[in-house]
């Protein structure tokens, strides 16, 4: 008889665990349970997968690689699970959305406010994640759908372009001189004390790139994590400037552009999903919802 998925599972707990009375806690069964159930699974596939003999429980190279197609097996299983509860008319559908926070501050609110329109009994679920976890997340069947950038993407990773991008210099709309629109020379911002997103952010590095291609360093005055703590101290502080999607400056009137010479390189917005995902009814809705907020929105092409 071969390998049951209560085997899988409990397989999996005690190599995340190193323990098995964690991981049946974890389990709720019994530790006598769990053991007989794994030494069955070990006789099943012919293989010691778990090393007993010191102090924590380890995964041997047998178990490692077992782990690794059970792990796969699992989500596969999951996503057949809702494959087969899909609902075509979306009465009741389910969407695990994740998008990088600078898309959280000017695209979510919209792109909601659009699905429910079109889809009230369509449940969202929104994660904010940096670029990276959102596609572990999707190669791992934890998220539907990732809206995050262009570029080099994990084997398995498909994108699709959604939209051009722009960031701007941004000051307070109370500056003196602000709204004029002949740009900075970018040598003048080396003097000009600045607030950004803090360094584990895509935006700050793409920004950063642009400040060492330029071979200027302004004074950063203040790091932040969010885009509405800079939007507020930028509003409130005449002295500090921040850099921003265009989109979101167009979205706070108390913000002015300050226009920069040369401009900072655009990036495409992408649409993120697993290659070889089924892509439920909810997650084809969703797609065109997004491509007609890209449109009635006026977001450049990409």
């Amino acid at each position: 008889m071969g390998p049951e998925l209560r085997h899988l599972r409990y397989l999996i707990a005690v190599a995340e665990h190193g323990n098995f009375t964690r991981a049946a806690e974890a389990l709720t069964v019994s530790q006598p349970t769990l053991s007989q159930q794994i030494k069955q699974l070990e006789r099943s596939v012919g293989a010691q997968l778990l090393d007993r003999s010191g102090r924590t429980v380890r995964l041997t190279d047998a178990g490692s690689a077992y782990v690794h197609y059970a792990r796969r097996a699992l989500r596969e299983l999951a996503a057949a699970d809702r494959a087969v509860v899909d609902v075509a008319d979306l009465t009741r559908g389910q969407l695990r959305l994740a998008m990088t926070p600078t898309f959280t501050a000017y695209l979510l609110g919209p792109l909601v406010a659009a699905v429910h329109d079109a889809h009230p009994g369509l449940t969202l679920e929104v994660h904010e994640q940096p670029q990276d976890r959102i596609e572990a997340q999707l190669l791992a069947d934890e998220i539907d759908l990732g809206i995050a950038f262009e570029g080099p993407h994990l084997p398995g990773i498909a994108a699709t372009a959604l939209f051009a991008e722009t960031l701007g210099l941004v000051a307070t709309a109370h500056r003196p001189g602000a709204g004029d629109p002949r740009p900075m020379p970018v040598d003048r911002l080396g003097g000009q004390p600045l607030a950004l997103l803090s360094p584990d952010f895509a935006t700050r590095r793409h920004i950063d790139a642009y400040f060492a291609h330029h071979r200027i360093d302004p004074p950063i005055a203040v790091e932040a994590n969010t885009i509405q703590a800079l939007t507020e101290i930028v509003r409130r502080t005449p002295l500090l400037a921040t850099v921003l999607p265009d989109a979101i400056t167009d979205d706070h009137p108390h913000l002015a552009p300050v226009p920069l010479d040369p401009p900072l390189p655009t990036r495409v917005a992408a649409l993120l999903r697993r290659e070889s995902a089924y892509r439920s009814a909810a997650a084809r809705a969703f797609t065109r919802v997004i491509s007609q907020v890209v449109r009635d929105r006026g977001y450049p092409a990409p």
